[in-house]
């Protein structure tokens, strides 16, 4: 646990040093649903309809945009390669690693996620719903999204190969965030589809830490 506290709090000086890591997604969000909202030109119960989907699709890319720079600085200086060879056990460094990008990226957009359903009109009962949805099911994206930003650090121009690895990926995700959302909205029980997204998030903990040591090994030994 020394290994995984120390690795934590490296990871969190290193990104907040950067700002430009942390803001990046989050002005990408905001200014992508500000436009969003402008551009539909249509009325509050146009964009109310529309506002889970709209708002789980954007933080999904806002989260890719984050994932191509999450290994690449400890690749480029030889970091990566130390860790994988020193620290015992490396999954739990990595997890570490992991766990500061979600604060930064999936647990900021949840904050951030309240404004945007202000801008489309959400309705406020269902604001719960969203954030509720989004804090259980964002851990996942970043889960996953960092086997891909594993098996893509090598490479020079990895970010559209990354999007394809990861975005299919994510679809169980978004169906299941913005479902429970829509569902509220109509009435509709939806605690299945919250309890999903927890499933997702629980395996992806579970399985995601050995598959990104594993693809850093393959991505190193190329």
């Amino acid at each position: 646990m020394s290994l995984f506290a120390v690795q934590l709090r490296r990871e969190w000086l290193l990104l907040v040093q950067s700002s430009e890591e942390i803001l990046n997604p989050l002005v990408f969000l905001f200014l992508a649903i500000t436009l969003f909202a402008l551009a539909t030109g249509g009325g509050p119960d146009t964009l109310q309809a529309i506002a889970p989907a709209v708002i789980w699709v954007l933080v999904l890319l806002a989260n890719l945009l984050s994932l191509e720079g999450l290994f690449r600085r400890d690749f480029e200086d030889g970091t990566l390669e130390q860790l994988l060879l020193k620290a015992e056990p490396a999954f739990l460094a990595l997890t570490a690693k992991i766990l500061v990008h979600w604060t930064f990226s999936g647990l900021a957009m949840t904050v951030l996620a309240a404004v945007a359903a202000l801008i489309l009109y959400l309705p406020v009962s269902s604001l719960g719903t969203l954030l509720i949805s989004l804090l259980v099911g964002t851990p996942a994206l970043s889960l996953i999204g960092a086997v891909g930003a594993a098996l893509t650090v090598g490479l020079k121009r990895g970010g559209v190969l990354l999007a394809l690895l990861v975005l299919p990926l994510y679809v169980p995700v978004l169906i299941f965030g913005a479902g429970a959302v829509l569902e509220q909205m109509a009435g509709i029980e939806t605690r299945a589809q919250i309890y999903w997204l927890g499933v997702i998030s629980m395996a992806s903990l579970t399985l995601a830490p050995f598959a990104v040591q594993a693809a850093l090994r393959v991505s190193l030994e190329q």
